[in-house]
């Protein structure tokens, strides 16, 4: 192991890169225009609206004293399919929006650096009632899924992504962030990467919480195969890319 290698890669983790750059040469700073909240269904694609917080009232009186004590990482899923409405509430509890203050900006259910929100969910859904399986995106300025594509074999695929660990796959919903990083970008030029490492662990601890309130667990997975993974999703791999994902079912 190269200690050189190691104090370098150490850096990534420091704020000193923001006394380097000169923030007034942003795209922020030179007025170009903000980079949308999210990406806009593709021509042809239905949405799939979702169930509100009126769905959601049986989760409302949950502790959060009890959802943290009780959290932890869970591998092991029952065969037993997430209700719609349950998989909104976890979708809504990671990136709900509650105001949209302005073009490109909108506060949500989790914080942000710089309120930019550089993810988008996808979902590689096999046992959700009312859903087909495949993977679907989150819109969630209107609350609602559009179904992207059906792999052939989704579960040995997204398996296969994650390097083996088959426990990914049976769980009833995977939920998988990709990052655009040119929203963080915008703002913060090359000390956006940091920052948008740690808004990744904002949006997977309220899943874990989320999860606690409706009897399920979830797991968070850094460990995955990124060229695999993003071509599951059908995504570019270079404007947007897999960073987090997490498998959720009831436990």
């Amino acid at each position: 192991m190269k200690r050189d290698d190691i104090r370098r890669q150490r850096e990534f983790l420091k704020d000193s890169l923001r006394l380097q750059i000169n923030f007034q040469l942003t795209d922020q700073s030179q007025g170009v225009e903000p980079p949308p909240l999210q990406k806009p269904a593709k021509d042809g694609q239905a949405l799939i609206p979702l169930p509100g917080k009126e769905a959601w009232q049986a989760f409302a009186e949950t502790s959060l004293l009890a959802a943290i004590e009780k959290r932890q990482s869970r591998r092991r899923f029952k065969p037993q399919p997430l209700l719609l409405s349950e998989l909104a509430f976890l979708l809504w509890a990671t990136q709900g929006i509650k105001e949209v203050v302005q073009p490109g900006s909108a506060f949500r259910v989790v914080p942000s650096a710089g309120c930019r929100h550089a993810f988008e969910t996808y979902l590689a859904v096999s046992e959700v009632e009312g859903l087909a399986p495949g993977i679907y995106r989150y819109l969630p300025i209107e609350h609602a899924l559009v179904f992207e594509h059906s792999p052939d074999n989704l579960r040995a695929e997204l398996s296969r992504a994650a390097l083996g660990q088959s426990f990914v796959a049976s769980a009833p919903v995977t939920f998988i962030w990709a990052c655009l990083p040119y929203r963080m970008e915008w703002r913060y030029h090359t000390a956006a990467h940091r920052v948008i490492a740690l808004d990744a662990g904002h949006v997977c601890q309220n899943l874990y919480l989320a999860c606690e309130a409706i009897g399920a667990g979830t797991c968070a997975i850094a460990a995955y195969n990124q060229e695999l993974m993003d071509q599951l999703l059908e995504i570019d791999g270079e404007e947007e890319f897999t960073l987090y994902l997490a498998p959720a079912g009831k436990v």
